[in-house]
Parts: structure tokens; sequence; C-alpha cells
């Protein structure tokens, strides 16, 4: 526990001096990931982009 601690220290650091976190960004992921589990098989990265940016844009 201890490495994992002195790895991450500036990042646990942040969130008590500045109280901000990447929950935001973790979110997003993971409306990504449900948005890509809705769409199995599409191959065409362009209209996966441009279906993204429209639901979630």
């Amino acid at each position: 526990i201890s490495g994992t601690v002195y790895a991450h220290y500036e990042e646990i650091l942040n969130f008590f001096t500045n109280r901000s976190t990447n929950a935001s960004a973790e979110s997003f992921n993971a409306k990504i990931k449900a948005f890509r589990a809705s769409l199995r098989g599409v191959t065409d990265i362009k209209f996966f982009l441009f279906r993204l940016a429209k639901i979630y844009g």
C-alpha cells in the first residue's frame, strides 16, 4: 500500500488542496463504454464519432 501512496501522492494531495477529482472524466468514459456496447459491430469510425458527438457533445 505504501508504494501505491508514494507513486500517487501528488494526485492524492491535489484532492485535498484543490478538492478536484477526475470523476467527470471517469463518468464520460463510462458513457462512452455504454455507448460502444449499444453499437456492437459498428466498424465505421466516422459514424461512431458522429453519433458520439451528437449524443454527448
